[in-house]
């Protein structure tokens, strides 16, 4: 449910060394509105297009949650020159029914940020107000802008597709052909995640699909790394990268 500007303070670090291309996600505030059903193709397609329109045959590819797996999904289409994917969703085992109960809160959460988004910016004007929205995303937030928190409260109550998405992804429909992915993968995943929960969010990639990728694990971190600690992020980013 989240917007570009999720990237907002790591992109500086990004743009000295890349070109950086920002795709919004079809349903999310911004970018192509859904037309039709939710597929495992649908998302993939839609940043694959916003790759061949760019001109970028190959890219290094950056993901956090559900844009973590849809990262993944174009490594396996052969369209990265390397992932970096920050908690990346679809990991539960099969049978770990906390996915339902997570894409419930996710739901509500949803609908709590569409009450709120008419006040966002008294909301991100104190540091309660920034912390009870940033909570369940971060552990350290006083460095973020508060015009950043207000823009990622209406992000999130502007992402047309939640409810779709969040259907979706009940269902058994998480699959990656990891035996495809022919370049460098690093997974990042913070202790402290309240929505993707370490470790058991991570069970399949770990186990099954990508035991052999680079894994860091991050203490005292939250479920988005490029908010909670953008300096740290986008060194992982640069130096895996680079390599």
């Amino acid at each position: 449910m989240d917007t570009p500007r999720t990237w907002e303070l790591v992109l500086p670090m990004l743009e000295r060394r890349y070109q950086v291309l920002l795709p919004t996600l079809t349903g999310h505030l911004g970018g192509p509105p859904l037309q039709g059903d939710v597929t495992a193709s649908l998302l993939p397609d839609a940043v694959e297009r916003a790759m061949d329109d760019a001109g970028l045959e190959r890219a290094h590819i950056v993901g956090n949650s559900l844009g973590g797996w849809v990262s993944l999904q174009l490594a396996a289409r052969g369209r990265a020159e390397s992932v970096v994917a920050l908690a990346p969703a679809g990991g539960w085992a099969k049978g770990d029914d906390s996915r339902q109960e997570k894409l419930s809160f996710q739901q509500t959460m949803h609908e709590a940020a569409r009450s709120a988004a008419p006040r966002a910016d008294e909301i991100a004007a104190t540091p309660e107000g920034r912390r009870r929205a940033t909570e369940m995303i971060t552990v350290n937030f006083e460095h973020i802008p508060a015009d950043l928190i207000a823009h990622q409260i209406r992000g999130v109550a502007g992402c047309d597709a939640a409810a779709a998405l969040i259907a979706f992804a009940r269902g058994d429909n998480w699959e990656l052909d990891a035996a495809r992915i022919d370049c460098p993968v690093r997974i990042v995943w913070g202790t402290e995640d309240r929505l993707l929960a370490w470790p058991s969010a991570a069970a399949r990639f770990r186990d099954e699909w990508l035991p052999n990728a680079d894994w860091v694990v991050l203490d005292g971190v939250g479920h988005c790394p490029q908010l909670d600690v953008p300096l740290e992020t986008a060194e992982l980013i640069t130096s895996f990268t680079s390599r």
